[in-house]
């Protein structure tokens, strides 16, 4: 009987989790463009200002909210259908894209501001609304006990299709880009937003019985949020988004106007971020099924602020901004980033219960989202409010980007504490995770060429 269950998660895991890592090797393809960096760049043609990319930035977190009115619908239509119909609609926005650069001669640049605004809008709506069904849909499938390896190897391909993507961006742009070449990078980030549809379609769906699609009780939408364990996890994800949300976007608007780093090479520093985040397989992908959640997120956040505090010396004149730094704080960032995420996700696949999955998922998701929509809002708020401010005092050049380092460090240690606070009871201790990694992990191999006395 056990050998049997084997084969069948091993069935199951090769037939249609391969082609779920596919779709988000393809779909990061597509939306890496679309929300990513080279979207801030064109954004920044536009003249926008720091609270106008924040919205850009945030957007799509926000837009997380209509899954609260869309999950009353997932049982109805079932989990695959749904997700297709959101991810194929979005892809019809993306094509709209490609013709906001092509009017630049013909309609002012606020103009097109506003339109690419409506088309991001357009295309995180649909996607908010779909995305409530894709978690409770992949939980169904993957087997408990191989869930961090599923999370991992999603986050892999998720980072390489990134790093793919931000290369390809840059060799585009190149130095000077004119209005085409970012219109040829939009039309790129649609025929891979089709591609990744056809992966998505052969990732099998999960059966809904008859009694469930017809139901009509009324959702406990407060009991859920009165669960306790769930009541942590909602802090921790919620602390840790406002703390992460928009730092991506003002580490690239600060290398635009405070190194004078042109587009191409701006992308080229910034796609290291995902070489980190694929690292992240390779280092503790392995062990997330065996040492637990909590402690890789306490670790993570641990070296988050030491990553802080290169940014804030950088910002504060403390250090000078040559490329070797700056590649080695976005690795780490990528890399750090990345473990929390899929921690994060494991532990919401181990904490949620059976009953009631999709709601519960669907608040994790809305609170996630929002905080992570918000930060990047609230923080270009800050920037625009303290302008060309500028002090010095302990040696440090306090201007708007130092004291957002410093503000987005306090935020960190607040995650910290509230990571300690998850309740885990089969997570190893931080002390033991960093052992393993010293001791049994392939670094080991190092060790053998360290010179000894």
């Amino acid at each position: 009987m056990t050998a049997l269950k084997i084969s069948l998660e091993t069935k199951v895991f090769a037939t249609g989790m391969h082609n779920a890592w596919r779709f988000s090797a393809f779909n990061a393809l597509s939306f890496q463009i679309v929300l990513g960096s080279p979207m801030i760049l064109y954004a920044k043609t536009l003249d926008a200002n720091a609270t106008v990319l924040g919205i850009i930035a945030g957007m799509m977190p926000l837009m997380v909210i209509f899954q609260i009115p869309a999950a009353q619908y997932i049982n109805r239509i079932g989990y695959k259908r749904f997700v297709l119909a959101g991810w194929g609609t979005r892809t019809l926005f993306t094509c709209g894209m490609v013709l906001v650069p092509m009017a630049t001669g013909w309609l002012s640049q606020a103009s097109q501001l506003v339109l690419l605004l409506s088309l991001l809008f357009g295309f995180n709506l649909v996607r908010g609304i779909s995305s409530c069904a894709w978690l409770p849909w992949i939980t169904h499938l993957i087997p408990e006990n191989i869930r961090g390896r599923y999370v991992s190897g999603d986050a892999a391909m998720a980072n390489l299709g990134s790093f793919l993507t931000i290369i390809i961006a840059a060799f585009c742009l190149g130095k000077t880009p004119h209005p085409w070449q970012f219109a040829a990078i939009f039309g790129f980030s649609a025929a891979m937003g089709m591609l990744s549809l056809m992966f998505l379609n052969r990732v099998p769906d999960v059966p809904i019985s008859e009694e469930i699609r017809s139901s009509n009780q009324p959702v406990p939408w407060l009991e859920i949020l009165q669960h306790t364990a769930f009541q942590k996890l909602l802090r921790l994800v919620m602390v840790w988004s406002l703390a992460y949300g928009g730092f991506t976007t003002f580490t690239v608007a600060f290398l635009k106007t405070e190194t004078g780093l042109p587009e191409a090479q701006i992308l080229f520093v910034t796609s290291i971020t995902f070489l980190g985040g694929l690292s992240s397989l390779w280092l503790l992908g392995h062990r997330l099924d065996h040492v637990g959640s909590k402690p890789i997120i306490s670790l993570s956040l641990l070296l988050w602020l030491v990553i802080l505090t290169g940014w804030l010396a950088l910002a504060g004149g403390l250090l000078t901004a040559h490329l070797p730094l700056i590649i080695a704080l976005q690795f780490f960032m990528g890399l750090f980033a990345t473990l929390v995420g899929m921690a994060n996700s494991r532990l919401a696949m181990a904490t949620i219960p059976p009953m009631g999955r999709n709601h519960f998922f669907v608040l994790y998701s809305v609170f996630a989202s929002v905080s992570l929509g918000l930060a990047p809002i609230i923080w270009g708020l800050v920037l625009d409010l303290i302008g060309d401010w500028q002090a010095h005092y302990l040696g440090i050049n306090w201007n708007h980007y130092t004291i957002f380092f410093a503000l987005v460090m306090l935020v960190f240690i607040l995650a910290l504490i509230c990571a300690r606070k998850i309740h885990e009871p089969k997570a190893a201790s931080l002390e033991a995770l960093v052992s393993n990694i010293m001791i049994e992990s392939p670094q080991r191999l190092w060790l053998r060429f360290w010179p000894r006395e």
